[in-house]
């Protein structure tokens, strides 16, 4: 199991930086905003802390909680073309995916053994959709 996305497995955090300098989290914190305006603002964020700090003040969508683990899985995706982190997620082979944190996020996490761990699952059903394909375009 890898039960926390720090050290070699960063690159499996939303705060891990694209090749763009934006991360996971400038995307989804982005998405939940219903002006362009406040899109734009979380997006010119610096860090990921910085997106996900202006992400709680932008008015979000109403229906956010119905979308939001689309979007992730949305974003998740696009960061997961890039081919030097999809073979990176690949080899983490058949391992369970936890995002371990001590910040009490039990909805995208586990904290104290207590969690959803959605970020996980997407993750790990993202690696497998890689796992597919691959299969299907070597026929």
């Amino acid at each position: 199991m890898i039960d926390s996305f720090m050290g070699k497995n960063r690159f499996l955090s939303n705060f891990h930086l694209h090749r763009d300098g934006k991360s996971v989290e400038h995307y989804f914190q982005a998405a939940k905003a219903v002006s362009i305006v406040d899109s734009v603002w979380v997006m010119n964020s610096d860090t990921p802390s910085e997106a996900k700090k202006r992400g709680r003040k932008v008015t979000m969508r109403p229906n956010w909680d119905l979308l939001r683990l689309d979007v992730m899985e949305h974003c998740l995706q696009r960061k997961f073309s890039d081919p030097e982190l999809r073979q990176m997620l690949l080899d983490t082979g058949d391992e369970e995916l936890v995002e371990g944190n001590y910040w009490n996020d039990t909805y995208w996490g586990v904290c104290n053994g207590i969690g959803e761990n959605h970020l996980g699952k997407l993750l790990m059903k993202i690696r497998q959709e890689i796992r597919n394909a691959t299969v299907d375009n070597s026929r």
